[in-house]
């Protein structure tokens, strides 16, 4: 294993003397260096919107997004895949994160579990991989075995596969149908990749999930329609997203809401519409949940 050729390894000029900087010089060097992230991904936007055509095409067809790596690439995985829920209202199985080593991986160093190929495989066995889904494999150093290993295994079943990695020719981008290689240039802290490698990956995770949810009707306007009013403050929300969609005053929201159930879709569709909840409902799920669609056949 050769790891100095590597773009994630390299010494970064700028930080040559930071153990010797003032802090608030430190701090400056750090955030010079996090602002070339944006425009890194900014020249992979193709790339990453291929990614987002193909989960979308993919989930329309009841498949699944399942995220698979070790270490912080594994944990920004896990977390980007339990955001969906509460922001989007989809079901935890839709977007899933798979991190070497398990659940306890996401506090603790499991040794060795980055190693196993064997290991990606079995866990994608576990939850039932099909054609169907798409696994997205994240390594910032683009080899990462448990990560080839899931590629891998993913092309066995028929999966659609997508790499994200932060170093030029990556070895995961071999074994993917879409890789994306952010070359974020080397860290201020030499190969620590939940620097500028884990900023990008959670970057482009986002773009992902959210362009993904936007796609499959999941927002209206720039509001998230679907979130789930399970608390106070997801409540408080609900109320501001009614408000702001149809032009209401929060009294006036909070009737619709309540006359819905507290579904923010449904009472967006009667402010708008005048309809009953049954002909929103109906509607709605003629056009795959999409308000904007919704409304044109309301017209």
């Amino acid at each position: 294993m050769n790891l100095t050729q590597l773009d994630t390894e390299q010494i970064n000029a700028e930080s040559l003397h930071i153990d010797q900087m003032k802090t608030e010089d430190m701090l400056r060097t750090i955030n010079r260096e996090d602002q070339k992230v944006a425009i890194a991904i900014e020249r992979i936007i193709p790339q990453i919107a291929q990614a987002v055509d193909c989960i979308y095409s993919q989930i329309m067809h009841s498949g699944r997004l399942i995220y698979i790596g070790a270490g912080t690439s594994g944990r920004l995985g896990v977390l980007d895949a339990s955001e969906c829920p509460p922001t989007y209202g989809v079901e935890p199985t839709l977007v899933q994160g798979l991190i070497a080593g398990g659940r306890d991986a996401l506090t603790f160093a499991v040794e060795g579990a980055e190693d196993s190929k064997e290991l990606a495989a079995k866990d994608l066995k576990d939850i039932g991989l099909t054609k169907d889904d798409v696994v997205c494999g994240l390594a910032a150093s683009g080899r990462t075995p448990y990560v080839i290993g899931g590629l891998d295994y993913a092309h066995t079943v028929g999966c659609q596969t997508v790499s994200i990695c932060c170093v030029t020719n990556g070895e995961i981008s071999k074994h993917a149908d879409i890789p994306i290689e952010a070359i974020v240039g080397p860290e201020v802290i030499t190969g620590s990749t939940r620097m500028k490698a884990g900023t990008a990956q959670k970057m482009i995770l986002n773009m992902l999930s959210t362009a993904t949810m936007i796609k499959i009707g999941k927002v209206y306007g720039n509001l998230m329609v679907d979130v789930q009013p399970t608390n106070q403050k997801l409540k408080a929300r609900a109320v501001n997203i009614v408000t702001k969609a149809i032009n209401v005053d929060t009294h006036t929201a909070q009737s619709l809401l309540e006359d819905s159930h507290y579904d923010v879709k449904i009472a967006i569709l009667k402010g708008l519409t005048g309809k009953s909840e049954q002909e929103c409902l109906a509607a709605l799920k003629q056009h795959n949940g999409n308000i904007s669609q919704t409304m044109k056949s309301f017209s």
